[in-house]
């Protein structure tokens, strides 16, 4: 019986489109309302065809009991379906900050251990304990 195959329609019809990844060599945190949410040496940046940087957290290093899941989804052909949460912190609430594959295709199965930020909607960020305004 052949194995059953997950793969990534999108690039079938895109082939020279480029979604790159490499683990970052710093501490990155990520900040609401004065509370750390995601704090990690393990981050993955994600650089891909038409969008800035991305960073993901390894869901391990991330405040998940600050998360709360929504009906929020979307989709992606490269990655699969995207689960959104949404952050609150002591009466602040970050609506559908937060996404993640939890059933990536196979071209990305490391995705579905790792979730992402909307950047503008956390309040601080660093990379090594200083303050930055867009992912390296």
């Amino acid at each position: 019986m052949p194995e059953e195959t997950n793969s990534a329609p999108g690039f079938a019809k895109h082939p020279d489109y480029k979604l790159d990844r490499a683990i970052v060599s710093k501490r990155i945190c990520a900040m609401l309302n004065g509370v750390v949410i995601a704090d990690s040496d393990k981050v993955m940046v994600v650089r891909e065809t038409g969008h800035g940087p991305v960073y993901y957290f390894p869901r391990a290093d991330v405040a998940m009991d600050r998360l709360t899941r929504t009906d929020h989804s979307t989709y992606c052909g490269f990655k699969g379906d995207a689960s959104y949460w949404s952050i609150t912190v002591d009466g602040k609430t970050a609506e559908n900050a937060v996404w993640g594959y939890e059933k990536p295709y196979d071209e990305f199965s490391e995705f579905g251990d790792y979730v992402s930020f909307y950047w503008n909607k956390i309040d601080a960020w660093s990379e090594d304990g200083a303050g930055v305004t867009e992912p390296s």
